[in-house]
């Protein structure tokens, strides 16, 4: 009896683990290529480190308020910014799965892939 119980707990944690990976696997798949309707908001900043982060902090905020829908991604391109901002919306990207960080010379990249 206990090696019954012993193997119903251990295929019980095998398929939990199989499930959450292949959440996993479907989570990843969906936050790294674009979806293919729906709207897409792109913002193009310069030297806005002291402005960027509260700006787009503030528009998801109005955004998820209203209960309006999110865009399905908010594409924020830096223009070859002297200063952190590169930075700061690379970290804004990490915290919001639909936001993307881009370099000016991936923005065509990007744009022709949405349009695909």
């Amino acid at each position: 009896m206990q090696e019954f119980i012993a193997n119903l707990i251990l295929w019980t944690l095998a398929l939990y683990g199989f499930i959450e990976i292949a959440k996993l696997i479907r989570y990843y798949f969906a936050c790294t290529k674009f979806k293919e309707d729906g709207i897409y908001v792109i913002i193009a900043v310069k030297n806005q480190e002291d402005k960027i982060e509260c700006f787009t902090r503030n528009l998801i905020c109005k955004l998820r308020n209203k209960k309006e829908e999110l865009p399905k991604d908010i594409i924020m391109v830096d223009l070859e910014s002297e200063d952190d901002t590169y930075k700061i919306i690379s970290k804004l990207s990490k915290d919001y799965e639909f936001i993307k960080a881009s370099e000016w010379s991936e923005c065509r990249d990007i744009m022709d892939e949405i349009s695909k």
